[in-house]
């Protein structure tokens, strides 16, 4: 009798995929039924190699390597990424319960200023465009933070998420450098970008040089690293040339003081004396303008008398985003805000919008006073958790524990110098660098425990 109820349920079911099929090839074509029949293989893969699939939609989602070998686009990988990445966060965490969520003072920060944005979302002054945000971005951001936190478990993990930060950043190094000899999407004749023309994000060299800068951390760790054997290291310093090269190549002051700091950081480490290592990252600083040939911009370059049309740009839109802060303290203007309110609040008006240009006044502008309280909490309670990691190898050393506290440590002061000049608060950089530091407290807690 169950025999017989088993072979007729089997029989339904085949039924009825065989309908559904059927039907998807007469409206759609033979793409979407293969896609259908391929669903469960899919559906598989994402629970077994989970681990891939959300490291891999941290780095397409980043990265934007979709937008960077356009090849890919029409492919829709985020996309399929981010569905893997929810199944197989749904999976371990509510039917296999592999994934052991835990709590830390860093998650409790990071929900509070959550929070505070979903607020400054449903105030902002244009919500359709604040939501369209939340949901596009934000949500994402706060399912991934908690999934990357809990889901490293294992040094490997850590080894393969380096690894990828730094092939990433290479092959978007490549590109940009490609494009640059050959004058694809040059802005102001000088200034490389990538996939301007399809509107991608890395169209704008700021961002771009933002993109190519976070990988330097990774890259200069490992570099660093005592416990790399020679190949890694050699590939770690080809790779650190070319990412730096592709940031010379964006002309972009703010990603020159990003990795002017990552890298007196790690000198730091080997020469204890501040006057020293401030001497040599001014020194670099002027040599890597003038290999960027900055002077050479339209915008900011040497042809410009006194302060440059791009630093005014900048004081004009700082001033902005203090009077949007002064006009709605606790809110501001609202989450991705900012430009479309820029005419009413900025002292100066040329005829058209502009960016803030500064993760600090962004997000004094579209969260207002209480807003930029929390953000920097929340940066502080990243740095207290890396100065609890270094307390605790510094009992057990442990090179892996190293290598991965001095990639994110030197990734959140990049950030932060950076952060000046670079518009990046609410992009996927800090809270990788938030997951990342959550993730490896515990794992280094944990291995002191054994």
């Amino acid at each position: 009798m169950i025999s017989w109820y088993k072979k007729y349920c089997l029989m339904i079911n085949g039924l009825f995929v065989m309908t559904l099929t059927l039907m998807l090839y007469m409206r759609f074509g033979p793409i979407a039924a293969f896609a259908l029949l391929l669903l469960p293989f899919a559906g598989f893969l994402a629970v077994k190699i989970s681990t891939v699939f959300i490291i891999l939609f941290i780095l397409f989602s980043y990265f934007r390597l979709h937008e960077v070998f356009i090849v890919l686009m029409p492919l829709k990988i985020p996309k399929m990424l981010a569905l893997a990445s929810l199944l197989a966060i749904a999976w371990h965490l509510f039917i296999s319960k592999s994934l052991k969520p835990h709590w830390s003072s860093t998650h409790l920060v990071f929900v509070i200023w959550f929070v505070w944005l979903t607020v400054c979302v449903f105030s902002a002054s244009n919500k359709g465009m604040a939501i369209e945000y939340w949901t596009g971005v934000l949500v994402k951001v706060f399912i991934m933070v908690f999934a990357i936190s809990w889901w490293l478990t294992r040094f490997s993990h850590f080894s393969l998420v380096r690894m990828g930060i730094m092939i990433s950043g290479i092959s978007v190094a490549l590109v940009a450098l490609s494009n640059k000899m050959n004058g694809i999407g040059l802005v102001e004749g000088t200034r490389v970008t990538i996939s301007r023309e399809y509107r991608s994000q890395l169209g704008d060299p700021n961002d771009l040089s933002l993109v190519l800068m976070f990988p330097v951390s990774f890259l200069a760790a490992e570099l660093f690293d005592k416990g790399a054997n020679k190949y890694r290291r050699l590939f770690a310093a080809v790779g650190l040339l070319l990412a730096i090269s592709g940031v010379i190549a964006t002309q972009s002051r703010g990603g020159l003081l990003g990795i002017a700091a990552i890298l007196s950081f790690f000198l730091y480490q080997k020469v204890k004396n501040p006057l020293v290592v401030g001497l040599c990252a001014a020194v670099a600083m002027l040599a890597m303008m003038v290999f960027a040939g900055i002077g050479d911009r339209q915008s900011g370059g040497a042809a410009e008398d006194g302060v440059d049309a791009s630093a005014m740009g900048r004081i004009y839109a700082w001033q902005a985003a203090i009077n949007m802060a002064l006009s709605n303290p606790l809110t501001g203007v609202g989450v991705d805000n900012f430009y479309v309110n820029y005419y009413f609040y900025s002292p100066h008006w040329d005829g058209k919008n502009h960016a803030v240009h500064s993760t600090w006044f962004q997000v004094l502008g579209e969260t207002g006073f209480v807003g930029i309280g929390i953000f920097v909490l929340l940066i502080a309670s990243i740095y207290r958790s890396l100065s609890r990691v270094y307390c605790i190898n510094a009992l057990n050393p442990n090179d892996q524990v190293a290598v991965n506290a001095n990639a994110l440590k030197a990734g959140l002061i990049g950030f932060m110098v950076a952060g000046t000049f670079l518009t990046q608060a609410f992009t996927w950089p800090l809270y990788i660098i938030l997951a990342l530091t959550i993730a490896l407290e515990k794992i280094t807690v944990e291995s002191n425990k054994e």
